[in-house]
């Protein structure tokens, strides 16, 4: 199937696939990272999955929905089924766990006539590499793997065939049957099993409750509304962390080698999706990473590493898995991710927002956290000169990446302003002297004047999409001559039938062959990018048409290949889902600016366009961007603040001046 046709389900703790036909072909249990039981996503049926659907006349799970949705406002997907002999509706949900285990609930009603039914369930632990052992018992069957032991609880006549479980029966008009699969340690007795009626009706309730605290009344709600469920259904409640996705190895290019796994918390990710949430009134995530992060952070500023697993945990060794073929051949399935061992200065920035964001949401700084913060800015002023590996964690060489300078900037910015805020201690005009330095150089050499677009590293012909952030951070406003210019560049160079890619593959040595395809946040940041331009029309327009990508249930995968007119990549993901809850603030923000402007014209002509690209980028990008808003128009320092509002300085900056050129030479130095 393709990814389209898969809908996603969770307790926060974990999370499952379930297709069109009926076939949840995607479970880990009992964590998100935890080996799959269910891989027929990254293979076939041999690789275990749970079916249940109108029986077809020839192969099992021939049918398919007719229709799908999420019950409003929840996590609970209701699939129709209309075949010749009636309809059936089936629900299924993963109910919150507490304390408890995770459990997977399937319940399916007669809707009309009299349906033949299969039910199948085919555990296959460990990636599909093991057949448990099947018995059955008195209400149901139990499964023995190892560690691993799974109940089925269901009041079905039910028959154990090769290590599997399968049942068939009819369903009238009003009639319900329910099952439930249980996980918990083998060793351990097996748990209680909540009546699945019971926990529909609990689970239905919590997310509608958590649903309603969403505060955000502007332009595409629903839309917003459906991937703040879907960033919720990708955060651990247990310990904080928000992973990229429920998923490892969907490829990005079908057939071809891009296949990692997403199934950790980046810090970059993370951050902005909890910006994301919190910029609608969900506060209790922000807090809870904030101190997620203060937990893997440790004592050493050097230690921190782009991404650890949902625990914390800081190795994620990556190994293949030979037996898997992968989805539609795309090999090799990859278990672990050695990107984490990367350097990615970006990452800093992305922590600075953390500070930031957690200030914000209470009013203060804890007197115990300030020591923390302020170690990171100072590992920062040792570290920012050197070259690194880049946002998108290219397998090549090292490179002085624009946005990850850009997002030093943000590191010192940030401090600064909450230093000043809050009065706390610490050496303010040194980091502001740090804010005006980056600022500089990275208009010297970060931009191509005689292309009016700043590159992907410095020095550099290449184009890259991360540099569209700058306007969103606050570092340039965005009606700045070179943000516009950068925004025709990357549409011009990196456009692919109006979407973005990430970078060119045939340009950018990233260690890897093939292509891949329009990554989605690459787009989703062009729309905040036009609407922080003042080109509202335009961002809605490619706004309305990245909507029509995602799959009837609101969801995006990682990229979208316009050759095949597919989603491709990890599904759903995260990045794309934050990227376009901020994507729809901005316009709604830059539509606010509009209507003031309109009102007072005269004053706003006054204030000047630069002004309202801050105040307007303060709205769009969470707690990051409302910082960087007033700190693109402050910078923390003059010689940021008028190059922001593209002044001579900033406009001779953009030239490349001897001075800076120096500074971003004198890595060497920098690096001791």
């Amino acid at each position: 199937m393709l990814l389209e046709d898969y809908g996603l389900i969770g307790d926060l703790q974990t999370a499952a696939l379930v297709g069109r036909n009926g076939s949840l072909d995607w479970l880990c249990l009992p964590r998100f990272d935890s080996a799959s039981c269910c891989s027929a996503l990254l293979g076939d049926e041999r690789h275990g999955r749970w079916l249940l659907a109108p029986a077809g006349e020839g192969q099992a799970g021939a049918a398919v929905a007719s229709s799908r949705r999420y019950r409003p406002g929840t996590l609970v997907l209701e699939s129709l089924f209309e075949v010749p002999q009636g309809a059936v509706r089936v629900i299924d949900f993963m109910p919150r766990r507490g304390s408890g285990p995770p459990r997977v609930m399937r319940i399916v009603e007669g809707v009309r006539g009299k349906v033949p039914m299969r039910m199948e369930l085919a555990l296959r632990p460990d990636y599909g590499s093991i057949r448990p052992w099947v018995e059955l018992c008195a209400d149901g069957a139990v499964a023995t793997a190892g560690p691993d032991a799974f109940g089925l609880s269901s009041s079905l006549a039910l028959r154990v065939a090769d290590s599997a479980v399968t049942a068939e029966f009819e369903l009238v008009e009003g009639a319900r049957e329910r099952l439930a699969l249980t996980w918990h340690l083998s060793f351990e007795e097996a748990p209680f099993v909540e009546d699945a009626e019971s926990a529909l009706a609990r689970t239905e309730s919590w997310w509608r409750a958590w649903s309603g605290r969403c505060r955000y009344q502007g332009a595409y709600r629903e839309q917003v509304l459906s991937s703040l469920i879907a960033l919720k259904a990708m955060t651990s409640e247990e310990t904080g962390a928000v992973i990229a996705a429920p998923t490892t190895s969907l490829p990005e290019d079908v057939g071809g080698v891009r296949n990692w796994d997403y199934r950790y918390c980046w810090l970059r990710d993370s951050v902005l999706a909890l910006e994301a949430l919190l910029a609608v009134g969900y506060t209790e995530e922000a807090l809870a990473f904030r101190d997620f992060l203060l937990r893997v952070g440790t004592g050493d500023p050097k230690a921190i590493q782009i991404m650890y697993g949902i625990g914390g945990e800081r190795r994620l060794t990556e190994f293949e898995l030979p037996d898997l073929p992968g989805y539609e051949d795309s090999r090799p399935v990859r278990v672990g991710n050695a990107a984490s061992e990367q350097f990615q200065l970006d990452v800093y920035g992305e922590v600075a927002g953390v500070m930031f964001v957690g200030a914000e949401a209470i009013g203060r700084i804890e007197s115990r956290l300030w020591p923390r913060w302020r170690a990171i800015a100072e590992h920062v002023e040792t570290i920012w000169r050197q070259p690194d590996d880049g946002i998108w964690e290219a397998r090549g060489p090292r490179r002085h990446y624009t946005y990850s300078k850009v997002m030093a900037w943000v590191v010192f910015d940030r401090v600064v302003r909450l230093a000043e805020r809050f009065g706390l201690e610490g050496p303010i005009e040194r980091w502001r002297g740090l804010c005006e330095e980056i600022h500089r150089e990275v208009c010297e050499q970060g931009y191509d004047p005689q292309r009016r677009t700043f590159t992907q590293y410095y020095g550099s012909e290449e184009l890259d999409a991360s540099v569209l952030n700058i306007p969103i951070v606050g570092f340039l406003p965005g009606t700045d001559e070179r943000v516009v210019g950068t925004i025709d560049a990357v549409v011009r160079e990196l456009g692919r039938d109006g979407f973005v890619s990430r970078y060119s593959t045939a340009q950018t040595d990233d260690g890897l062959p093939g292509d891949e395809g329009q990554f989605l946040a690459c787009s989703f940041w062009l729309v905040s990018a036009l609407a922080l331009a003042g080109r509202v029309a335009e961002a809605r327009s490619l706004f309305e048409r990245l909507l029509g990508l995602t799959n009837d249930l609101g969801l995006l995968a990682e990229e979208y290949d316009v050759g095949r007119k597919r989603q491709v990549g990890n599904f759903p993901q995260a990045f794309s889902h934050l990227t376009l809850i901020l994507a729809a603030r901005a316009i709604s923000a830059a539509e606010v600016e509009g209507d003031a402007t309109v009102v007072g014209e005269g004053e706003a002509a006054e204030s000047g366009a630069g002004h309202a690209a801050e105040a307007a980028a303060g709205r769009t990008a969470g707690g990051v961007g409302r910082v960087a808003g007033a700190g693109a128009g402050r910078g923390g320092a003059d010689t940021g603040a008028r190059a922001g509002r593209g002044a001579d300085t900033g406009a001779r900056a953009g030239r490349g001046a001897d001075t800076g050129a120096r500074a971003g030479r004198g890595a060497d130095t920098g690096a001791g």
